[in-house]
C-alpha cells in the first residue's frame, strides 16, 4: 500500500477537527457561537481519543505494524504524530479562547476566576456554593486511602495539593503534601451567572467556584498553602462483549457498558502549571507512562462544556434562528397518506420542519386502516416524540416492530432504557444480525385499502431524532413506490433471518451490495467516459475513508469522468494528482449546521442517477453494517438533489479545500460570497413563494 495515495485516516480526522476549530476562531461567526465551536472542538477530541486513538493503542499493544489498515503507517509512529498534532491544537485553542474572552470583554461579558471575585460578589457566591455545590462535591483525600480511586471517562478533576503547617494536629507532617481530589459535578452548570451589575454580565466558572472555597472545603486541616490544578484521563470506549449465552443481548450490551468505566486509560491531561511532584505523584498512583498519551494543557479542561455557555439573553451575539419551512405540497393539517400516495415528497432538515415524520407516526398510531409500523432506531432524543408515537400505535393494537441498535457509540445505555420501555408496553424488539450494526434509517408501514394492504414509508439518510435535526441537515424521502417498499420489508425480513441474503433490484444496501452497485455505477461513468460520452460523480457525504471506493475514484479520474465531491469529516483520498487524480475536486463545508446527508449523483449520460443513502464510503458503512440506499424516482425531487448539491458545491465562505498538503485553505473564487446553508434556506423559501404556499 503506498502511503502517498491515502491521507491517514486519524489524521484527516484530526484536520476535520481543526477546520471546527477555525470556526471558532472566524470572526463572521457571532461570538458565543464561537464559543460553542470551541466546545465541539474539545468534545470531538474525546470521542476521537475513546475510540480511533484507543484503536491504534490496541494495535500496538497487539505488536502490530498496522500499515495494512493505516493507509502505510505505522501504528507507533501515528500514536506519535497524533500526539504531537493533538498538543499543537490544544495550545491553538487555549490562545483562541484567549481571545474571545477579551472579545466577550468588549461585549460586557466578563469571565472571572477566583482572584477576580468582588467582596461584594461574595455573599452570592458563598451562598451558592453552600446551598448547590457542596452538598455534591466528591472529595478524597489521597494519602489516606490504600487503592487510588478510579477516575471517571473524560471527569475533570481539581488535584490539591495542601503543605501542612506546623500547627497540625499531627506535628509529624509538617511540612508534608496532603494530596486530594475533588471530581467537577457534571450535574451543576459549569458556568454560574453572577447578578447581572448595570450591563455587565459576569460569568465564574465552577472550578474557579470551587478553588475560591478550597477553604471551606479543607477547613479541618491547617496548612501553609493550598493549590489545585485541573485533570481528566480519557478511557478506551470500545466495547468488549462476551460470549455468555445465558446473558440476553439487553444484559451484554449493559455489562459491556459498565466495563467501559474501567477500561484503560488512553489520555491523561493535566494543568500544565501543575508543580512536578504533584504531576508524579498521580502518575505513579495511576501507573501512567510517560509513553502513553500524556498531553499538557490549560487551567481548564472539558472544554466541550463550551457547547452549553449561557446566551445571556444576547441574540445578537448568537446565530439567528431560522422558522423551518413546510415542505411544498405536503400539509401537517391533512393526512400525509393522503399525499404521499400522489406522489413522493423529499423533506430537508433543518431547512424544513421535522415535524412530518413525527406527523406520519402519529396518524399511523391512531388510523384504524394501518396494521403494522416497521422501524430502524439508531439514536433517539431523550424524550423521543418518536418513540411516544410508536408507544401510541401498540396501544391502540398496531403491530408494531423496532429494530433498536444497542451498540450505537456513546448512545448504549439511553438505547437499553428505550428498549426496555418499548419491551414493556408490547412493542416487538429486534436487535440485528450478530456481527452488524444497524444503521439504517427506514420505516415501512402496511394500510389497509379496498381489501388489499398499502404500503407508506420512508427513509432517511440520519437519525429519527427531533433535537439533532434542529442542527442536523439531512434528507427524508416520503414514498408510497411499492417496489421499493417491498424491499424495505426485504431489509427487515434479514434482520430476523439473517442467513438469508436477499437481492434487491432498487435498493442499495449493505453488507452484500453497497461496494458492489455503486462500483458498477462508477464503471458505467468510466465506459462513458472513454466513449466521449458526458460522465461525472457528484457525492457528498461524511467521510471517505475506504480505500478501495479511492482506487475507483481514481480510475474514474484516470478515465476523465469529472469528480466533485463534498466530504464533510475524512477523507482518505488526496484530489488533484497529476496521473492519479487530476480530475477530482474535493471540499468540506463546515458551518452552523452539522452537514450529514449522503447523496450520489451519477452523469449516466445525460440521464442523471440519484440516491440518498445512510452510508459513508467507510469500511464500516460497507461491510459490517445494514445501510440502505435509495434511487430518486421523482424527477422533480431528483432535480431538487442535485440543486442543492450545486449550492454546496459554491460556497465560497465556509467550503474548505482538500489537497495534499492539508491545509485546510479556505476556498477562494472571483464570485461574490456565497454561503450554502444560507443559499439553501433562501432556494426552498424560493420554491414556496413560486408555489404560492409561502408569503
Amino acid at each position: 500500500m503506498d502511503k502517498y495515495q491515502y491521507v491517514n485516516r486519524e489524521i484527516s480526522w484530526l484536520r476535520f477537527n481543526e477546520r471546527v476549530l477555525q470556526e471558532s476562531m472566524d470572526k463572521k461567526v457571532p461570538l458565543i457561537e464561537r464559543l460553542r465551536f470551541l466546545g465541539i472542538f474539545s468534545n470531538n477530541l474525546d470521542e476521537f481519543f475513546k475510540v480511533r486513538y484507543a484503536t491504534v493503542k490496541r494495535i500496538v499493544q497487539a505488536g502490530k505494524s498496522g500499515k495494512s489498515v493505516l493507509g502505510g503507517e505505522r501504528a507507533k509512529d501515528l500514536l506519535d504524530e497524533i500526539t504531537s498534532i493533538v498538543i499543537r491544537q490544544q495550545k491553538d485553542s487555549q490562545v483562541i479562547l484567549k481571545q474571545i474572552e477579551e472579545e466577550l470583554q468588549e461585549e460586557n461579558i466578563y469571565l472571572i476566576d477566583e482572584t477576580e471575585i468582588q467582596p461584594h460578589q461574595e455573599p452570592f457566591l458563598k451562598t451558592y456554593f453552600i446551598q448547590n455545590v457542596g452538598p455534591s462535591l466528591m472529595t478524597i483525600i489521597l494519602n489516606s486511602v490504600i487503592e487510588f480511586p478510579n477516575l471517571k471517562d473524560t471527569a475533570a478533576y481539581l488535584a490539591v495539593k495542601m503543605v501542612l503547617s506546623d500547627s497540625s494536629d499531627e506535628p509529624q507532617n509538617s511540612g508534608q503534601n496532603q494530596y486530594a481530589l475533588i471530581e467537577i459535578p457534571k450535574e451543576i452548570d459549569r458556568f454560574i451567572v453572577l447578578p447581572k451589575e448595570g450591563n455587565r454580565n459576569y460569568i465564574i466558572l465552577l472550578d474557579d467556584l470551587i478553588r475560591y472555597s478550597l477553604k471551606t472545603i479543607f477547613n479541618m486541616f491547617s496548612y501553609e498553602s493550598v493549590s489545585a490544578h485541573m485533570i481528566k484521563i480519557t478511557r478506551d470506549a470500545e466495547l468488549d462483549i462476551d460470549n455468555d449465552l445465558s446473558k440476553s443481548f439487553i444484559e451484554k450490551i449493559s455489562s459491556s457498558v459498565e466495563n467501559r468505566k474501567i477500561s484503560d486509560p488512553v489520555r491523561f491531561v493535566y494543568d500544565s502549571s501543575i508543580e512536578a511532584d504533584t504531576l508524579n505523584f498521580l502518575k505513579e498512583k495511576m501507573n501512567i507512562e510517560d509513553t502513553d498519551s500524556v498531553i499538557p494543557g490549560g487551567r481548564y479542561h472539558n472544554r466541550r462544556d463550551y457547547m452549553g455557555f449561557p446566551s445571556l439573553g444576547r441574540s445578537d451575539l448568537m446565530y439567528d434562528r431560522i422558522k423551518p419551512l413546510p415542505v411544498k405540497g405536503l400539509t401537517l393539517d391533512g393526512s400525509l397518506f393522503d399525499r404521499i400516495a400522489e406522489k413522493d415528497h423529499l423533506q430537508y432538515a433543518p431547512y424544513h420542519t421535522f415535524m412530518y415524520v413525527i406527523k406520519f407516526l402519529r396518524e399511523a398510531a391512531l388510523d384504524p386502516k394501518v396494521r403494522t409500523i416497521k422501524i430502524t432506531v439508531y439514536r433517539l432524543a431523550n424524550n423521543s416524540q418518536v418513540a411516544a408515537s410508536l408507544i401510541n400505535a401498540a396501544k391502540n393494537g398496531k403491530q408494531v416492530t423496532v429494530q433498536i441498535e444497542l451498540q450505537a457509540r456513546f448512545d448504549e445505555r439511553a438505547n437499553i432504557e428505550y428498549a426496555e420501555q418499548l419491551q414493556e408496553e408490547g412493542i416487538r424488539l429486534i436487535f440485528g444480525v450478530p456481527g452488524l450494526k444497524v444503521h439504517s434509517k427506514i420505516c415501512v408501514i402496511e394500510r389497509e385499502e379496498g381489501g388489499t394492504l398499502r404500503r407508506y414509508g420512508f427513509i432517511s439518510t440520519g437519525n429519527f431524532n427531533e433535537n439533532t435535526a434542529r442542527i442536523y441537515t439531512d434528507y427524508t424521502l416520503f414514498t408510497a413506490h411499492e417496489p421499493i417498499l417491498k424491499e424495505l420489508n426485504k431489509v427487515f425480513n434479514f434482520f430476523e433471518t439473517s442467513y438469508k441474503i436477499y437481492k434487491y433490484k432498487h435498493l442499495i444496501v449493505s453488507p452484500h451490495y453497497t461496494r458492489s452497485r455503486f462500483k458498477k455505477l462508477i464503471d458505467t461513468e468510466i465506459d462513458n467516459a472513454q466513449s466521449g460520452r458526458e460522465a461525472y460523480i457528484k457525492i457528498k457525504m461524511n467521510s471517505l475513508t475506504s480505500y478501495d471506493m479511492v482506487d475507483l475514484l481514481y480510475e474514474a479520474s484516470n478515465a476523465g469522468v469529472k469528480i466533485q465531491l463534498i466530504i464533510r469529516g475524512i477523507c482518505c483520498l488526496i484530489p488533484g494528482i497529476p496521473g492519479m487524480s487530476e480530475n477530482i475536486e474535493a471540499i468540506s463545508v463546515v458551518d452552523k449546521f452539522l452537514e450529514h446527508p449522503r447523496i450520489f449523483i451519477f452523469g449516466n449520460d445525460g440521464d442523471p442517477r440519484v440516491y440518498i443513502s445512510s452510508a459513508d464510503w467507510m469500511t464500516r458503512n460497507l461491510d459490517y453494517r445494514v445501510e440502505v440506499g435509495c434511487p430518486i424516482y421523482d424527477e422533480a425531487i431528483r432535480k431538487e438533489l442535485i440543486e442543492t448539491f450545486e449550492i454546496s458545491w459554491k460556497d465560497n465562505v465556509k467550503a474548505r479545500v482538500f489537497d495534499a498538503e492539508q491545509t485546510n485553505g479556505y476556498r477562494k473564487t472571483d464570485a461574490p460570497d456565497f454561503r450554502s446553508q444560507f443559499e439553501m434556506y433562501d432556494y426552498y423559501e424560493r420554491h414556496l413563494i413560486q408555489s404560492g404556499e409561502g408569503t
